[in-house]
């Protein structure tokens, strides 16, 4: 049975982790109470002395425009820190399992971005998650980097959510309709991680390197923002916002510290070929996600 090592379980993307990884093998938690994750060397003991098959790393500096200010600390949790776990993984004969972002990429033009694709980034963030890319890269065999995009969830803090609150609570709202990607449910992220790492334990390390990881389709946030509106309208929730005061705008109305991608596209031909998965389109992943929301009843409380 395998021994797996799960960085920040609580977060997003780390909670669903928790959910599909347990049945992989022998599930060890590490959380930010237990190790401070900006300190590398306490995280290499931490881990190392779990002696694990698998550590997965749902870790990261999320805060994108704080990331200008803060450029240390992003790159401390985004560079570093996936350094370390590399060394650790690559000492330990382990495979490294971690997370980076479509932000890595110079977000021009229409087509969908492949994996082999000159990477770009536009700010600290996006730099600092390719900074980590690339420190794997150098550091461990066996490795897989997913790289995804507009990460939300049923629970914490994400675009998904936070339209709902404002559409209770405003009769205007206005969101981006020039940046085009593709919505990604942590609990997809979570669920394409396992299938791909139960190959990945059999097949070796020919299986390592970069992957995309979203659904298929594409929309923009205004687009994404419809799709939340409509569905709970569909369910009969009554929201305050006002269709017609629901309006689309440009990235350079909505001004923001850092820069981001226009073409958040992710082309998902290598991993659909190399694990053998179909990705499922955006819109219904979607679906499940809001589904997942409303019976939980938690929009307004956490």
């Amino acid at each position: 049975m395998a021994v797996i090592v799960l960085l920040a379980p609580t977060g997003q993307v780390g909670f669903e982790l928790a959910r599909s990884l347990a049945p992989l093998g022998q599930l060890h938690y590490i959380s930010r109470a237990d190790v401070d994750f900006s300190d590398t060397a306490a995280v290499q003991q931490k881990v190392a002395a779990l002696q694990p098959d698998v550590i997965v790393n749902a870790a990261a500096w999320t805060a994108v425009d704080k990331a200008e200010t803060e450029a240390e600390g992003a790159y401390l949790l985004n560079a570093a820190l996936p350094q370390a776990l590399a060394q650790v993984a690559q000492q330990q004969n382990a495979w490294l399992v971690h997370y980076s972002s479509d932000y890595v990429y110079p977000g021009n033009g229409t087509a969908a971005w492949q994996e082999c694709d000159q990477t770009a980034p536009l700010s600290v963030y996006g730099a600092s998650k390719l900074a980590g890319d690339i420190a794997i890269q150098n550091a461990c065999a066996k490795h897989l980097i997913f790289r995804t995009s507009w990460v939300y969830a049923a629970r914490g803090n994400n675009f998904m959510r936070t339209m709902l609150k404002l559409a209770l609570s405003r009769e205007a709202l206005k969101v981006v309709a020039d940046q085009v990607g593709a919505p990604t449910p942590a609990r997809l992220i979570a669920q394409v991680s396992c299938l791909a790492l139960q190959q990945a334990l059999i097949k070796g390390a020919q299986v390592s390197g970069i992957y995309h990881l979203a659904p298929k389709g594409e929309t923009s946030w205004y687009g994404f923002a419809e799709a939340i509106f409509a569905f709970v309208r569909k369910k009969g929730i009554a929201l305050q916002l006002q269709p017609a005061k629901f309006e689309a705008i440009n990235t350079d109305q909505y001004p923001m510290l850092a820069k981001r991608p226009a073409n958040s596209r992710l082309n998902l031909t290598k991993i659909e070929h190399t694990f053998g998965m179909q990705m499922p389109d955006w819109h219904g992943q979607l679906e499940l996600t809001l589904e997942e929301l409303l019976s939980s009843q938690t929009l307004l409380t956490d």
